[in-house]
């Protein structure tokens, strides 16, 4: 076990120590917690609602008037918050990791697509799925049941595994098959709280905030095999949680931990920024950086390139020197080295 992974056990330890926090505190923070995540865990996937609006729509129904929102944000947070609630639920009544099964995930995606997709809701796609800016390969719809099955025991077989590192891992795991049509992502995220709570750990949350680095942090698995900035994103979302209830419970002040700090790199951006930002797929981009034509100008802490706002300009200039003047690599290579006088 890393130093991290004992970190946040100790912490649990320490939360534990403390419970039952006054009911009082205890529905304070579920709410915030249930705002929190479904605003993020939707505005990742898309979801135009701001913090408030989604707190708007989980205390008073998908009737509250919101000005130039379609119905399909509105149903999304309601149908989350309630996800939420069937999940805190079934932690309850799970003694272990081991005991969750297939149709407990089934029905956590039904609540999710309620209303939005009722000839989706708990069953596995019929068709090949694709994500824009990924080149990732999904197994074929005829190969998930029997992928999901296999997910199913893998996770009734793991033992003496950090449950944290569980989480993560059922997370990548179940992303990876993308056995859904849609809300996949959502789904993972809940599956992982599911794993935590069942484990006496607060439900955490991967900030919107953190999007970029989180979605990235999928193709840099694939393509590194590497595990870790992927689990340095779920680490550090489950010992936020864990701070923010230590803190209420000692009486001290919760949102410093929940709050988004402001980072040194804030203004540089991130590859998948770039590629928004340029139209340009991030599969170009990187050949473009190996190829010598891009630099990068610092990384983050889970080691993700980082790159000047000049850089959308010379993305631009690649293209319009390959369009325009015909130019190759090579050539564009060397014209940016050496620009005409003038």
């Amino acid at each position: 076990m890393d130093d991290k992974l004992k970190l946040l056990s100790q912490k649990k330890q320490q939360l534990a120590a403390l419970r039952p926090l006054p009911k009082q505190l205890q529905q304070n923070l579920d709410e915030w917690f249930k705002v929190e995540l479904t605003y993020s865990s939707n505005a990742i996937e898309g979801n135009i609602l701001t913090r408030i609006e989604t707190a708007e729509v989980i205390e008073r129904g998908i009737d509250v008037i919101i000005p130039g929102k379609p119905l399909k944000d509105l149903l999304e947070a309601r149908n989350h918050a309630q996800a939420i609630e069937f999940v805190k639920a079934l932690a309850k009544r799970t003694k272990s990791h081991q005991f969750i099964k297939e149709q407990d995930i089934k029905d956590i995606h039904k609540i999710i697509l309620t209303g939005i997709d009722e000839s989706n809701t708990g069953r596995y796609r019929q068709t090949e799925v694709f994500i824009k800016g990924s080149n990732t390969n999904f197994p074929l719809p005829q190969a998930v049941p029997n992928a999901m099955q296999k997910f199913i025991q893998w996770l009734q077989e793991l033992q003496e595994v950090h449950p944290v590192q569980v989480a993560a891992d059922a997370h990548f795991k179940f992303v990876s098959i993308h056995p859904f049509a849609d809300g996949n992502g959502r789904t993972a995220r809940l599956l992982m709280n599911l794993i935590l709570l069942i484990n006496s750990y607060p439900m955490a949350v991967i900030r919107n905030e953190e999007r970029i680095r989180y979605l990235e942090s999928f193709d840099f698995v694939r393509n590194k095999k590497d595990m870790q900035p992927f689990y340095n994103i779920i680490e550090m979302a489950v010992e936020r949680s864990l701070d923010a209830y230590l803190n209420a419970a000692q009486g001290k002040p919760v949102m410093l931990h929940l709050k988004p700090k402001p980072s040194k790199t804030d203004k540089l951006l991130r590859i998948g920024e770039l590629a928004r930002l340029t139209g340009e797929t991030i599969h170009t981009l990187r050949y473009w950086l190996e190829e010598g034509l891009l630099v990068v100008k610092d990384h983050t802490g889970g080691g993700y390139q980082l790159f000047e706002p000049s850089m959308v300009d010379q993305v631009r200039e690649i293209r319009r020197l390959q369009n325009v003047e015909r130019l190759t690599l090579h050539e564009i290579k060397r014209r940016l080295s050496h620009p005409p006088a003038g």
